[in-house]
């Protein structure tokens, strides 16, 4: 038991330097706050397991079975106050990890099965609350479109309003994923685990994206160059620069329409295009694809504000450097925390 214990404890090790600093940002996600809640979750796991008195010359498989796992998720909602939904949100991560280990290591595979079989946290229904169309109206006025800036921004977030679309999604888009010329204009949008769909582009919004992409990238540009590049360095920018520019227009728009929250961003956009629609007379399984949502019951979130509070359509949602760091788990000493190399950053 001991020989394997440890050569588990070496393999973990490694399993988990593999799925944060490889597998997940190549595979899952390419948004920063996904791939921090993968590190922050098993993090979290083996700061319980540090707590219950796991070494890591003991750490084996029989850490990551199903009474562990149930205890850590027992000991996040009474030791460390975390909600149901953040509870349940810790534990997908964690699951993620393990199917990444159980298709790396062919005899951990049970320890996914098994995780699966825990019970999520019950919780309240999340309440939505977002924006009107006069409100939608009025962020989208706030750029001063006699800047290439103002107009880029309005851009971006009449991209984001028109297809529903995550911040992260619009952000990453290139020219070739924009077809303007389709007799039904459309954006493609790489959303979770790199699952794809279409974004359609109504003709107000087709307009503005035409003339945008005809000043900022100029004719024929190349299909992987970024729609809305960085003016500094030229590559993405990051979501937290987004969220601080809409905010700026928020703060704008909410003098002229107080419907616009002073703290508005970006998933609210997301959430009033789901509203609207289902306002529209689509259904709720028609926007549940517009989204990419795998669950029905996420979707019927929105139907149940659009029915409640239709004048307040939505919701509030919720780095490269971790690669340079050294891989502590070749480290035999330390604490379980830091032999994994997920010591606090």
């Amino acid at each position: 038991m001991r020989g394997r214990g440890n050569g588990d404890a070496a393999l973990i090790a490694r399993r988990v330097r593999e799925f944060l600093d490889e597998y997940a940002p190549q595979f899952l996600t390419t948004s920063d706050h996904t791939l921090k809640a993968y590190r922050d979750a098993l993090s979290l796991y083996f700061t319980f397991l540090q707590s219950q008195g796991v070494r890591p010359t003991a750490l084996d498989r029989t850490h990551l079975e199903r009474p562990w796992v149930e205890r850590w998720v027992v000991w996040l909602r009474e030791v460390r106050g975390n909600s149901p939904d953040t509870c349940n949100n810790r534990l997908a991560s964690l699951r993620r990890f393990l199917e990444y280990l159980g298709s790396k290591d062919v005899d951990m595979r049970y320890l996914h099965l098994e995780s699966r079989q825990i019970k999520r946290q019950k919780s309240a229904k999340t309440k939505v609350c977002g924006m009107s169309e006069e409100a939608v109206e009025a962020l989208l006025a706030a750029p001063d479109t006699t800047t290439a800036i103002g107009r880029r921004d309005l851009t971006f977030m009449m991209v984001m309003y028109a297809t529903g679309a995550r911040l992260d999604e619009v952000r990453s888009l290139t020219a070739g994923q924009v077809h303007l010329d389709a007799p039904r204009p459309y954006v493609n949008l790489l959303g979770k685990g790199g699952k794809a769909r279409t974004g359609y582009l109504l003709p107000r919004a087709c307009r503005i994206v035409r003339a945008y992409m005809r000043e900022a990238l100029g004719p024929g540009p190349d299909a992987d160059a970024l729609l809305f590049p960085s003016r500094v360095g030229g590559g993405r920018m990051s979501e937290p620069a987004w969220d601080k520019r809409i905010k700026s227009y928020a703060a704008i728009a909410h003098e002229s329409c107080p419907d616009v929250p002073i703290r508005a961003h970006a998933h609210q956009l997301r959430h009033a295009a789901a509203s609207h629609w289902l306002d529209a007379g689509m259904s709720v399984v028609e926007v549940q694809h517009m989204l990419g949502h795998e669950q029905l019951s996420t979707t019927m979130r929105y139907l149940d504000v659009q029915m409640q509070q239709k004048s307040k359509a939505m919701a509030i949602l919720e780095s490269e450097d971790d690669r340079k760091k050294t891989k502590k788990w070749r480290k035999p000493d330390g604490t379980l925390v830091d032999f994994l190399g997920l010591g606090r950053r």
